[in-house]
């Protein structure tokens, strides 16, 4: 038989597709992030099926076996919100289904990346999607400093709880599009620079985030001198001379060292 991925609304429970619909409905069984989420949406449309929980936490142990029920079986996954693997858990499931020989079909629908990008106003010819960024440590600056010099289209999810440390580290001057709630009441998309955003959103911010952004686009051309007295003007402001130098070499395209070392110099 087959395990179809299916894509669930973001927030409108509107935004299913009558295929979708159909598949749930025939499903022997449905996995799902949370039963009791998942129950919701099914009850809504008075969808009656088996639920299965299947998350992060367990995907590993349960995947082989249910690669082989996909194989007699017709097992539809689903996410909390959107397109299963997309940031969220499905994946080992996908492979151990190919590997098994069962068939793999995944419906079109819902998706926070392309409903954000599309809203964002930034080019779409090329993106770069980045899923959640790392929290810390050199993979997170590695991956600001990428967004800062690589001239594409960036989207990447934050929690509500990072939005703002995440802004204050890109380059004032990027161009951002912010995405809140998507589809729901409250949606909010503010556009602007990572400076504004940063203003805009100073307060507790509440929802899903998904942050669109222009990289590369940073003009001003400094020069090493200049990149460490801005260094040391984030220090001023009360950042730690690590942060300050990481965040300056971002604006730059120096090392991060090389000004960190400059700035903690007697």
């Amino acid at each position: 038989m087959t395990l179809f991925v299916v894509p669930t609304p973001i927030g409108n429970l509107e935004d299913i597709t009558l295929r979708a619909l159909r598949v749930l409905c025939e499903a022997d069984l449905i996995l799902c992030e949370d039963t009791r989420r998942t129950g919701q949406l099914l009850a809504h449309y008075e969808i009656k099926q088996e639920l299965l929980a299947y998350h992060e936490h367990n995907e590993a142990r349960l995947a082989p076996d249910l690669a082989e029920r996909a194989r007699e079986e017709s097992l539809a996954l689903v996410t909390d919100a959107g397109t299963p693997l997309v940031s969220d858990p499905g994946y080992r499931l996908v492979r151990a289904c190919i590997e098994n020989g069962a068939e793999v079909e995944s419906l079109p629908g819902p998706s926070a990346l392309t409903t954000a990008l599309v809203a964002s106003g930034m080019p779409t010819d090329a993106f770069v999607f980045l899923g959640f960024p790392p929290r810390k440590g050199r993979a997170r600056t590695q991956t600001l400093e990428r967004i800062s010099r690589e001239g594409s289209t960036f989207v990447l999810f934050e929690s509500p709880n990072r939005l703002a440390k995440t802004l204050s580290e890109l380059p004032g001057e990027l161009p951002v599009a912010v995405c809140r709630e998507l589809t729901k009441l409250h949606e909010e998309v503010f556009r602007g620079t990572a400076a504004e955003a940063l203003d805009h959103f100073s307060g507790k911010v509440k929802g899903e985030v998904v942050v669109v952004i222009r990289g590369g686009t940073v003009s001003e051309a400094l020069s090493f001198d200049e990149a460490v007295e801005r260094a040391r003007q984030y220090v001023s402001e009360g950042e730690s001379p690590s942060r300050a130098a990481a965040r300056a070499a971002r604006e730059s395209g120096y090392k991060r060292g090389e000004v960190y070392d400059r700035i903690v110099e007697n």
